[in-house]
């Protein structure tokens, strides 16, 4: 029997499994090799991230029309290229289509070129905070949740003065989530430094030993970009290195609910958590 190759995945590999480009044989090994390289799986998780935001980023101008310049110098460069040999038929699309692009992108300068960067900018900031800001999560997480005898700041015996600490700290009025319905109780809480400030994070257990824990804490984003004041994130799925989180931001206040349990069981403490905070 051969043994599995557990050689670290390439960067074209990782590039076959983001896209899912490649037999499902092939896929299936590379996935087989990943599940042994944690560093294959950070670059798999931050690629799929970048993927997803460049995805959202342009999504009201996926499905607009082409521009009639771009249009038209893809069609003048296309016939140009139909002379070529047929040996040389298919360089020559790909070129037509690189050279259409450079003539169209040249033909419209004027197309709202600055407009469009800067109206991308916002997004892709506040993209990448939020990336931020679960990727902090997952650290917090798996640093403070082995701990057996120091896991917390504050245990849950003195929630009253948790909840008015790191509320001060915070500068916004927490209040802990009640999960003891899903079987999860009140370890303590902690405060934790972040990029743009101070966040907290509170700890559960349940009956198994299983910890989930809640990070929270204000997002900022740069002067340039707009603020996320007033702005709300939907419950967003994100395995940071192979920890499960759920995140959402609301009114500029970000929530990250981690734990190691099946996606729709995180999903269902999360909405529990969102409904009473």
């Amino acid at each position: 029997m051969n043994k599995p190759n557990h050689a670290p995945l390439t960067d074209d590999e990782c590039h076959a499994l983001t896209d899912s480009q490649g037999t499902p044989e092939v896929l299936a090994v590379l996935r087989q090799r990943l599940a042994t390289d944690p560093d294959g799986q950070c670059r798999l998780t931050q690629w799929h991230h970048q993927r997803d935001a460049l995805q959202k980023l342009y999504t009201e101008v996926l499905d607009d029309a082409v521009p009639p310049a771009l249009a038209q110098a893809a069609l003048k460069t296309g016939v140009a290229h139909e002379t070529a040999t047929h040996t040389l038929r298919l360089g020559g699309m790909v070129a037509s289509v690189v050279l259409a692009f450079a003539a169209g992108w040249l033909a419209n300068s004027s197309w709202q070129s600055t407009g469009a960067i800067d109206a991308a900018a916002p997004k892709l900031a506040r993209a990448k905070l939020e990336h931020d800001f679960v990727r902090q999560a997952s650290l917090a997480h798996n640093v403070y949740v082995p701990e057996v005898r120091h896991p917390v700041e504050v245990t849950a015996l003195e929630q009253a003065h948790l909840v008015q600490w790191l509320s001060k700290r915070l500068s916004k009025p927490l209040k802990v989530p009640d999960l003891t319905a899903q079987g999860f109780e009140l370890v303590g809480g902690r405060l934790l430094p972040g990029d743009t400030g101070a966040r907290a994070q509170f700890m559960f257990q349940n009956a198994a030993g299983g910890r989930v824990t809640l990070y929270l804490g204000t997002l900022t984003v740069p002067a340039k970009a707009k603020p996320f004041s007033g702005q709300e994130t939907a419950f967003r799925y994100e395995p940071q290195a192979g920890v499960p989180s759920f995140y959402w931001v609301d009114h500029g206040f970000g929530y990250a609910l981690t734990g190691q349990l099946p996606r729709d069981a995180l999903m269902k403490l999360a909405q529990v958590v969102y409904q009473q905070l």
